[in-house]
């Protein structure tokens, strides 16, 4: 019996995925607007690639950070404003006001460590390839099956 490669999917299924797991940290950040701050102990760590279409952020921070940058939403942050595919705040950097602008499909990481929740992404950009961060340690290893395709089993279960 010969072993037969996969065929290629029709259905861009990665694709779906991370849309629709990037719609999460939209829906997140939307509540966050509408009740007009974070609940309890919750706060946002948010990483983009700063050279993404549709990304507008200050020059001298693109200088600083020219490939991704990091943000936290926490205690000093103002005009958060959610639309469909972005988000826009105003955050302070050394004690310079600034205001980001970041599509949804330049977010290539978003934390909650209040409780523990993560979601990391590929970049969406022509041309833009996420960075390289290593072998994640909380994944569970592929599962090969009888007929040959490969299984990812994804836990969404929080650490402890």
């Amino acid at each position: 019996m010969s072993e037969a490669a996969a065929p290629d999917s029709l259905i861009p299924y990665d694709e779906i995925v991370q849309e629709a797991l990037r719609a999460v940290v939209g829906r997140v950040l939307g509540e966050v607007e509408r009740g007009g701050g974070l609940p309890g102990n919750h706060h946002f760590y948010i990483t983009f690639k700063t050279g993404a279409p549709g990304v507008d952020i200050p020059d001298h921070l693109a200088k600083r950070f020219p490939d991704e940058m990091t943000i936290v939403i926490q205690n000093r942050y103002w005009d958060l404003r959610v639309a469909g595919d972005r988000f826009e705040v105003g955050l302070s950097f050394n004690q310079v006001p600034a205001k980001l602008h970041v599509p949804f499909a330049a977010v290539t990481a978003f934390v909650d460590p209040a409780v523990d929740f993560a979601l990391q992404f590929q970049a969406q950009a022509d041309g833009i390839e996420p960075a390289d961060t290593g072998e994640p340690e909380n994944d569970a290893p592929a599962v090969e099956r009888e007929d040959g395709s490969n299984v990812v089993s994804v836990d969404f279960t929080r650490k402890k």
